[in-house]
Formats: C-alpha cells, sequence, structure tokens
C-alpha cells in the first residue's frame, strides 16, 4: 500500500499547500482510493504534479462535513466520472467555527448536497473489499479540547461530530486507519476499528486536532504527553500525522514517542 499525501498545511518538496487534507491510498492490487480533498482544486494540481491519475479512483471518502477535507468535491466529481463519493448522512448539515469576529460557516458546498453521485453513510458501511467505513464513535477518552469551539448543526449548539466518519483498510496482514480530524478523539475512534477489525491496528494516518486547545501550554504539553502514551501502548502500531495536528503538537508527540511517529506533509509518500 502506498499513501500519498496531496494536500497538507505544511509542504517540504516544493508542493503548495492549503489548510486541508487529501490522501491518495494506492493499495497492493492496484485499486485507488481518495481520502478527502481539501479546500478547492489544489489536491487535483497537485496529483498531476505527483503523477497520480485521480480519474483512476475507484472510491472516493469525505470524512466528515468541514470545508477544508471536502472543499474540492466539485472538482473530483468534475475530473472522475465514475468513482461514487462517499459521505456520513449528516455531512451537508450546517457546521459553524467560532472565531474572534464571531461563528464563520464551514460546511460544504450545499449545491452538492443532491448529486446522484454520493454514497450516504450510516454505521458500518461496506466501501470495497478490504475497506469499510464507520462512523458514531461516542467515547470520551482525551478528545481534542478544541471542539468546544465548533457547532452545528445549529449556531447554538456544540458540534457532536456524527457527520464524521473513519476509514478503515485491511490488506496484506495489514490493518489501516484513516482519520480526517479524529473529533471523537483518537484512541476512541481506534478501539472501535480495532473491534471492526478483530486484532490491534498496525498503522494510522490521522489528524489529530491537536492545534487551537484554548489551554495553557502547561495543560495543552500534559494533555499531548498523555496522547501519546496511550498511543504507545500499542507498541505494534505505526502512526503518520498531519494538517490540524499542528507542528508544534507535532513536535511534543514526537519527543514523547520517537519514531513511531511521523509527520506526513504535502507531496510526501509511505509504502507500508
Amino acid at each position: 500500500m502506498r499513501v500519498t499525501s496531496l494536500v497538507d498545511n505544511t509542504s517540504h518538496v516544493g508542493l503548495p499547500g492549503e489548510h486541508g487534507l487529501s490522501l491518495h491510498v494506492l493499495m497492493d492490487d492496484g485499486r485507488q482510493l481518495l481520502f478527502d480533498m481539501g479546500q478547492r482544486r489544489l489536491f487535483a494540481d497537485n496529483a498531476v504534479r505527483l503523477g497520480v491519475d485521480l480519474t483512476a479512483v475507484g472510491w472516493a471518502v469525505v470524512s466528515h462535513g468541514h470545508y477544508d477535507h471536502g472543499g474540492g468535491l466539485r472538482a473530483f466529481l468534475e475530473l472522475n466520472s465514475r468513482a461514487p463519493v462517499y459521505v456520513d448522512r449528516h455531512a451537508f448539515e450546517p457546521h459553524y467555527s467560532l472565531r474572534e469576529d464571531g461563528l464563520k460557516y464551514i460546511g460544504l458546498d450545499p449545491e452538492l448536497r443532491d448529486s446522484e453521485r454520493l454514497v450516504r453513510c450510516s454505521g458500518v458501511t461496506p466501501v470495497c473489499s478490504g475497506a469499510v467505513l464507520f462512523d458514531g464513535v461516542r467515547g470520551q477518552c482525551l478528545n481534542p479540547p478544541g471542539n468546544r469551539l465548533l457547532f452545528g448543526p445549529t449556531r447554538e449548539a456544540n458540534d457532536d461530530f456524527r457527520h464524521e466518519q473513519s476509514l478503515l483498510v485491511e490488506e496484506g496482514g495489514r490493518a489501516v486507519l484513516f482519520a480526517g480530524c479524529a473529533h471523537a478523539g483518537l484512541l476512541n475512534i481506534m478501539e472501535r476499528a480495532e473491534q471492526l477489525a478483530a486484532r490491534p491496528l498496525t498503522h494510522v494516518f490521522a489528524g489529530m486536532h491537536l492545534v487551537k486547545s484554548g489551554l495553557p501550554p502547561e495543560q495543552e504539553e500534559a494533555f499531548i504527553h498523555a496522547l501519546a502514551d496511550r498511543l504507545l501502548a500499542r507498541p505494534a502500531c505505526r502512526y503518520f500525522t498531519m494538517h490540524c495536528t499542528g507542528l508544534t503538537q507535532y513536535a511534543l508527540l514526537r519527543e514523547r514517542m520517537g519514531p513511531a511517529v511521523s509527520y506526513l506533509s504535502c507531496g510526501e509518500a509511505v509504502e507500508l
């Protein structure tokens, strides 16, 4: 399996980046998946630069209803005329972020809500052989503190992230989890993925939403170290993080976890 970052907040190989996420997954048998699409069409432009043919993608996933993960949906539908796009049934509900100047809409383009290409997911949804999506994670183990700044589907209600789904891919003895921002808490999502796989995960690709925690520095560091320690308790698992984890926060993870965790920036690829 080869996982390539088409979009991330950071880039170390000369490609343009943006605040967003898009991962291209090439499976051992040649099947191709797209996990998220960034803010706009940059993921597609970077795919051309990297020699990734998005017309060959067989299945696409939008991990949750935020613009930095599904803003490129229109571009993908125009570029690829056949691949179904899996979205949670709640993905097109309104979503907001609390900024200094008030609430800002951060949801998906409502004009695309009724596209015939969309597959609306609930519970556990098979995508293709060896790959399933799941939502409904409700644990409370080290959930991101920054979640309290996110609202929806009404402007008055904190987001419960019922629109978030994660992807489990099993292939060649590997159990690989893909989580966009892990708003439901990475440890909770991992636990659910391991229940579905009936075995430990071998690899995790996830933004961990550690930026904008709103915690004092010492409390934020303690939170990140606690998360790192819990992740290290699964010694056979390798972690790749990105996007909303944040570079400062990643440095704290790396300090604690060493080579068990790496940052996957725009244009970089990992062979599993």
